[in-house]
C-alpha cells in the first residue's frame, strides 16, 4: 500500500509507499499500536482492500469507495450494506475479489448485531424489538416486513420474513401476515417493517392494514401486540 503525494519529479507524480511511512501511520501497524477506534473509515477499509494497484494505493481506493456514499451523514458506513458487487467493480482498481471482501465484511458486521438465537428472548416493550432488528433494517433501501411469533409469556418463538424486496408492506393481506402464526400455533404476534425513506411515521395505508390485521387476529384468537416501523436509527 502507499499514499499518493502531490510531489512531482521530472513531471511525474511520486507515490510514497506505505512502508516508507512511520509505522504509527500505517493502517496495519496503527491498528496494532493504537487500536481500531483510532483509524479513520478509509484506513479501516484499506485494511480490508489489502492492496492497491500500480496507480492507486489501498487508501485511495478506499476513499473512492467511500465517495459512493449518498447518505446525509457522510461519515456513515451504512450505505455499504446496500452496495452491489457491480457498483464496487466500477471503481478502477476494485476487482471482483476486493468487492466480495468488502460485502462479506459488511454482512458480518450486520450479523454481529443480531443475536445468534432469537428464540427464548422475552419481549418487554417495543424497544426490545427495535434493538433486535434495527441493525438489520435501518439501512435497507428495500421495504421488508417481518412477523414475530411469541408464546403466552411474550417469548420469541420465531421471526419470519413476510415480504422481501420492493414489495410495499401496505400491499400485504392480513391472511399472509397471520398464516405463519396459525401454522405454528403461537398466540401472539408483532409486526415489524422498515421505511427506506428514513421517516418512521406510519402512512395511512400502514394504519389501515394494521387495523385489519388486529380485526382478523381477534376473529381467530390471536393477539397482535404491536406494529413497529423502523427507519434509519429511529423507531
Amino acid at each position: 500500500m502507499g499514499v499518493k503525494t502531490k510531489e512531482k519529479k521530472k513531471g511525474k507524480t511520486m507515490t510514497l509507499k506505505m512502508k516508507e511511512l512511520p509505522s504509527s501511520e500505517r493502517p496495519y501497524e496503527k491498528l496494532e499500536i493504537y487500536g481500531a477506534k483510532k483509524l479513520s473509515n478509509s484506513e479501516l477499509l484499506a485494511i480490508i482492500i489489502k492492496t492497491g494497484t500500480k496507480d492507486e494505493t489501498a487508501i485511495s481506493l478506499a476513499q473512492k469507495v467511500l465517495s459512493l456514499n449518498q447518505c446525509v451523514d457522510t461519515n456513515s458506513l451504512g450505505f455499504l450494506q446496500n452496495i452491489s458487487i457491480n457498483e464496487l467493480c466500477k471503481i478502477k482498481g476494485i476487482g471482483k475479489v476486493k468487492a466480495i471482501q468488502i460485502i462479506a465484511v459488511c454482512e458480518m458486521a450486520k450479523r454481529i448485531g443480531t443475536p445468534l438465537n432469537v428464540q427464548n428472548i422475552k419481549v418487554k416493550n417495543s424497544q426490545d424489538v427495535a434493538d433486535l432488528l434495527m441493525n438489520e433494517l435501518k439501512h435497507e433501501k428495500r421495504e421488508i416486513a417481518k412477523v414475530i411469533l411469541l408464546d403466552m409469556k411474550n417469548v420469541i418463538q420465531k421471526i419470519i420474513d413476510l415480504s422481501f424486496g420492493g414489495t410495499n408492506f401496505a400491499m400485504l393481506e392480513p391472511k399472509e401476515v397471520l398464516y405463519e402464526a396459525v401454522k405454528a400455533g403461537t398466540p401472539k404476534i408483532i409486526i415489524v417493517h422498515n421505511h427506506p425513506s428514513g421517516d418512521p411515521t406510519p402512512s395511512r395505508e400502514d394504519i389501515d392494514l394494521t387495523r385489519r390485521i388486529i380485526s382478523s387476529s381477534e376473529i381467530i384468537g390471536l393477539e397482535m401486540l404491536d406494529h413497529i416501523i423502523i427507519a434509519s436509527s429511529r423507531v
